[in-house]
């Protein structure tokens, strides 16, 4: 019996695709994890430019059912999954429907998830216009001194140390690296007026109304690829 999933609309289907076509973009091979209990789907993403979790969640029309189970918690293809979420967002017939692909072999990252609870506001994040600045002062930096660089020293240690200074600063007053801004600009959640900034433990949590970006404080290393 396959796992199904019924969303609550097709626009939650077609922001979803969009989400995993954003996350595929960075890698073509990409899983993800679906955990969905009652009517809420969440969607865990690791694009490796940015070593950061990404978590998108969607709308479900009904709780979630599969036989006796009634919850989901599986790792997945992103792009088997984009193609059932796609039809479901394009297709008349299946609008809303998406099949859930068969589990693969889950990454390292799938098995060290955020806290579901905890979680508590933290201060000193500024203002989305300020963000979106921030983030683009530091990609203008960042291609910038990689083009004052000399060729032979364009390799990618010295990438990686340029990446490192540059995306482990932190935001505002707060202890959430820039890279987190970055990635949630780049996966299109640092829209609209909604940022909050939130902490569980040793993770930190950027939180807008169309995702999330979550990095541990600690143990976590520096950008390794020019950013798009």
């Amino acid at each position: 019996m396959t796992a199904r999933l019924h969303f609550a609309d097709a626009g939650e289907a077609a922001d979803l695709a969009a989400f995993l076509a954003r996350l595929i973009h960075y890698d073509k091979a990409a899983a993800v994890r679906l955990q969905a209990a009652g009517d809420t789907l969440a969607v865990f993403g690791r694009p490796p430019s940015f070593e950061v979790l990404v978590i998108r969640t969607a709308r479900l029309a009904k709780p979630y059912e599969h036989g006796l189970d009634t919850t989901l918690d599986v790792t997945v293809s992103a792009g088997e999954f984009l193609e059932h979420v796609g039809e479901s967002a394009e297709s008349v017939e299946t609008a809303g429907v998406a099949d859930v692909p068969a589990a693969v072999t889950g990454p390292p990252w799938a098995g060290v998830l955020p806290p579901r609870g905890g979680w508590r506001q933290e201060p000193g994040l500024p203002v989305p216009d300020a963000m979106r600045a921030l983030v683009k002062r530091s990609v203008a930096e960042f291609r910038a001194r990689i083009e004052e660089l000399p060729a032979e020293r364009r390799v990618r240690a010295e990438l990686d140390r340029v990446g490192r200074e540059i995306w482990s600063r932190p935001v505002g007053d707060t202890d959430l690296p820039v890279r987190a801004a970055h990635a949630a600009q780049s996966l299109g959640f640092l829209r609209g007026d909604t940022l909050t900034l939130l902490s569980s433990g040793a993770w930190l949590r950027l939180r807008t109304d169309y995702g999330s970006v979550a990095v541990r404080r600690a143990g976590v290393g520096g950008l390794t690829v020019t950013p798009a």
